[in-house]
């Protein structure tokens, strides 16, 4: 696999997971704080996709 499929693969599941996340304390999939977390998960997921590739 190139790095680039492993960057884009690790920002497509982190902002999936992320997204996901404010779930667990009964907010919606489409709220601002959903938005917020898929931000952040798919921000990780580029920062681990890049240290997986290396």
């Amino acid at each position: 696999m190139s790095s680039k499929s492993i960057i884009w693969l690790g920002m497509i599941v982190g902002s999936t997971a992320g997204s996901f996340i404010p779930s667990l304390w009964g907010s919606g999939v489409l709220s601002y704080s959903s938005l917020l977390f898929s931000t952040l998960g798919g921000v990780a997921g580029i920062w681990l996709g890049f240290k997986l590739s290396r």
